[in-house]
């Protein structure tokens, strides 16, 4: 069985203060795009798991699609092993949510294999055992997202009127020092307000407040936003920690733009 683990983007994030827990509470919204990872998983005398595209560090027993299969193996001992095969293509440590991706769709996929009959409540909770952002795969639509991630608000704003530009620089921003480097502000800016009006409006209302750290200490990042506004941009900003950024541009109306060959680039019209 094969499944295609999809990527997302955030309008706008605020880091609102820190938990007691460790975590931070914060607000943003969630928006899927499809770029898209390959994920299959086949009945197999052993759990194994097998990486093509891009590489993938640690142990096997790190990788999330993994823990979805021991985490659901507690909950149900006849379940099967499989080999899972994974081809990475969504860039990691960009802010584009592609791990935590892979382990909803793993429990997804696992659960329609072998019947198991998880309710999508039921798939949240374990999605959320995974990761914060892992249940945002489970709804898979817009939604605010608050707490520290978790708290899902599906929204019913749609964004297909619309072409994006997805760019990745090759730069990895660890998410632990994307945090100290934040000085949470309460900002309670209504996010999911701002979405609701034209995405014109959008660019001195939606900030994500990893922006200006993250690009003080990469500028490269700074010109990458610069030169999507340049080239027509209605709207561009930083998903979640960096390092990818996006422009929302006119239906079909993508530019062509040279970037390093270093760089990867999605057209999604």
């Amino acid at each position: 069985m094969i499944s295609f683990p999809n990527c997302k983007i955030n309008l706008g994030l605020h880091i609102l203060g820190k938990r007691n827990d460790g975590y931070h509470d914060l607000a943003t919204v969630f928006y899927p795009l499809p770029v898209k990872d390959v994920l299959e998983i086949v009945k197999a005398p052993a759990l194994q798991l097998s990486v093509t595209g891009i590489p993938v560090g640690g142990p096997p027993e790190k990788n999330l699609c993994v823990k979805a299969w021991e985490l659901l193996k507690t909950d149900f001992p006849d379940l099967s092993p499989v080999t899972i095969c994974l081809h990475k293509n969504i860039p990691m440590g960009a802010g584009l949510g592609g791990g935590s991706a892979d382990g909803a769709f793993m429990l997804s996929l696992l659960n329609s294999k072998f019947n198991l009959q998880l309710s999508k409540e039921q798939l949240l909770q374990y999605a959320l055992q995974l990761g914060s952002d892992c249940p945002f795969f489970i709804h898979n639509q817009p939604c605010l997202a608050t707490g520290r991630g978790e708290i899902l608000t599906p929204l019913t704003f749609d964004l297909s009127n619309y072409s994006f530009l997805l760019i990745h620089p090759g730069v990895h921003v660890n998410t632990a020092w994307a945090f100290s480097q934040i000085s949470p502000t309460g900002n309670s800016t209504a996010l999911e307000t701002i979405v609701q009006h034209p995405v014109q409006t959008w660019k001195d209302q939606l900030i994500n407040d990893f922006e200006m750290p993250v690009t003080r200490h990469h500028p490269a990042l700074q010109e990458i936003k610069d030169r999507l506004y340049e080239a027509g941009a209605i709207y561009a900003s930083m998903s979640g920690s960096g390092s990818a950024f996006y422009g929302i541009f006119p239906k079909n109306q993508l530019p062509e733009i040279e970037w390093p060959s270093a760089y990867r680039v999605f057209l999604l019209p």
